[in-house]
């Protein structure tokens, strides 16, 4: 994301067509014509020459504008309510009644989701709730920004103990080694109604959804997703929606974090004035999902690019990507990505950054082609731009000769594998591995070298961090 930009925390990503319709009256005051949808469900916008105090004055809603990232939006799938499967109790009213409890700017991600739904990432935050089979109760998974990996809170959290729950642990969570001692000082610190966690968290296997166009919603009403290629939405033609919205009851407008907008209970009535408002604009609303399932760094232009590449490239070989979904990043190492398949820029090395050098990509995928499970696996490493429309149709194709067999295949591996620790170091800079059962051929160490054999003048062979960066930490690894 270019870190230039400033933003509107659009809490849950979800706001009223008033709501938008005064943050544009300010983006356009700073002169503006388009905005960006990010991928935590707010607005991103460069400001210059004028100071966001100024804007936020113009504002009937009191809106903030954050220029940095201090603060974070929380994430939620109330966009996937009503529209896709979900879980018997959780309704839309329940995410708006949690969502209001929040009246701080939270400094940590929050991520309040349904297991059974794919449109919103559930394990991207630092405190992610996920909503249970029982009524009102949430998992709770927690990665803090010092921690090396997730865990488990013991029980099973109340949805109106949720937003107190966040407050605490913004005050404590730098100096909290772990989840056991988080607990402890929750439980001293906290009248909370938790629940005994009979089961471990099983998030059903679902492929992605389309999620544009027309749709019907119920029996006489229908829901609208719009996707726009370069992720620049018109400032003119949001207005001018937000009226059509309040105009026609509409009162909801909701972000995904796959920079789209949808917008649910559309009555049957009001189709006819919709079709020819959004015909009259010349907005197309069934674009190909060999496009929709990317997700790219906001305002970057040459990932946009590499993904044109790409996607021409998939429909000239007449290639079938349903169901998966595709990252750009420029950040190797890092580990919150939420597409089945991640091609990662390398990081330029500085010995030759003054030259005209070509980037090189890895190739990544997560475990069965499912973000949830949170296990990454490398495809291919340091190759080129013109190798990389064949290695991910070779990955379309291994995705479609597993398909179906996820399910089994998750559920025999709980039984058949031991779960081992294993000492590995880690570089602080950009978190890559450094593993000897396999070495770094990159730098032309063989496998098998231990960390302390590595000459002084080793470095990372993603950012080349010097050697007394890494730190030792344990990896969880299954054997047969």
């Amino acid at each position: 994301m270019n870190d230039n930009l400033h933003r509107i925390l659009i809490k849950g990503g979800v706001t009223s067509p008033g709501e938008l319709k005064d943050s544009i009256t300010m983006l356009e005051a700073a002169g503006l014509k388009e905005v960006f949808f990010g991928s935590r469900q707010d607005l991103l916008f460069p400001l210059q020459n004028m100071d966001e105090k100024q804007l936020e004055k113009i504002s009937k809603f009191n809106t903030d504008i954050i220029p940095d990232r201090s603060c974070q939006n929380i994430v939620s799938s109330y966009v996937s309510a009503d529209i896709f499967d979900m879980t018997y109790w959780l309704k839309g009213s329940t995410y708006l009644y949690i969502l209001e409890g929040f009246t701080y700017l939270p400094k940590l991600k929050i991520n309040i989701t349904d297991p059974k739904q794919r449109l919103v990432p559930i394990f991207s935050g630092n405190l992610n709730f996920i909503a249970s089979q029982h009524e009102d109760y949430w998992y709770f998974n927690i990665k803090l920004p010092h921690w090396t990996k997730s865990a488990y809170y013991p029980v099973l959290v109340y949805s109106w103990d949720i937003n107190a729950i966040a407050l605490a642990i913004e005050d404590i969570h730098e100096d909290v080694a772990d989840v056991d001692e988080l607990f402890y000082i929750l439980n001293k610190s906290l009248d909370t109604n938790n629940k005994v966690m009979d089961k471990e968290l099983e998030i059903p296997y679902t492929t992605f959804p389309y999620y544009e166009g027309m749709n019907r919603m119920g029996d006489d009403q229908f829901w609208l997703g719009l996707y726009w290629r370069n992720n620049r939405y018109d400032l003119d033609f949001l207005k001018e929606f937000c009226g059509f919205c309040l105009d026609n009851s509409v009162g909801k407008i909701c972000i995904t974090p796959w920079k789209s907008f949808i917008v649910k209970g559309i009555k049957s009535s009001s189709r006819p004035e919709l079709e020819r408002f959004l015909g009259q604009k010349g907005i197309n609303v069934r674009h190909s999902q060999l496009e929709m399932n990317w997700h790219l760094p906001v305002d970057d232009k040459e990932a946009l690019e590499l993904k044109k590449f790409l996607v021409l490239s998939f429909d000239q070989n007449d290639i079938s990507t349903y169901g998966l979904t595709f990252g750009i990043s420029n950040d190797p190492g890092k580990r919150s990505h939420f597409s089945s398949v991640i091609i990662e820029k390398n990081t330029q090395p500085t010995i030759v950054k003054e030259f005209d050098f070509r980037p090189t990509y890895n190739v990544l995928h997560f475990k069965n082609f499912d973000p949830n499970t949170q296990i990454y696996q490398a495809y291919a490493q340091d190759v080129d731009k013109i190798e990389l429309p064949g290695l991910l149709m070779e990955l379309s194709k291994k995705y479609f000769s597993q398909l179906g067999t996820t399910d089994s295949i998750t559920k025999s591996s709980k039984k058949e594998k031991i779960k081992a620790i294993k000492e590995v170091y880690q570089c602080a800079s950009c978190m890559t591995i450094y593993d000897d059962t396999y070495g770094d051929l990159k730098a032309s160490i063989v496998s098998g070298t231990t960390f302390e054999e590595l000459p002084k003048s080793y470095v990372c062979s993603v950012c080349e961090a010097p050697k007394s960066s890494f730190e030792k930490i344990e990896q969880q690894i299954e054997i047969s």
